[in-house]
């Protein structure tokens, strides 16, 4: 990994064709939403969700695809930002949809 004074802001043209071939099924979702939708319910997990929406501004990044996009691009802030936001939408998912089961 490079330091972090190696680093630039920048714009990569990749990461956002990625980006928007992985969330759209949510701009679809949004755009016409299910009649009973589960996901809009109440969180059980507030202050997990909040850290969770922090990380994925930071990232604008669906788990994986921005993980290993990263990763494959060496940039270690952004491998950092996407592993929490990772970690807290599986959180997010267990206690909010699995637990419910």
């Amino acid at each position: 990994m490079k330091p972090l004074k190696q680093y630039r802001f920048g714009f990569d043209p990749w990461g956002l064709l990625l980006f928007l071939l992985v969330m759209l099924p949510n701009f679809i979702w949004f755009a016409v939403p299910a009649p009973n939708d589960i996901l809009r319910a109440d969180s059980a997990t507030p202050v997990v969700d909040a850290i969770g929406s922090v990380f994925q501004v930071l990232t604008v990044a669906p788990c994986l695809a921005f993980l290993l996009f990263a990763i494959d691009r060496k940039n270690l802030p952004a491998v950092i930002f996407a592993a929490v936001f990772a970690v807290c939408h599986l959180v997010f998912g267990v206690v909010n949809f699995v637990s419910e089961v």
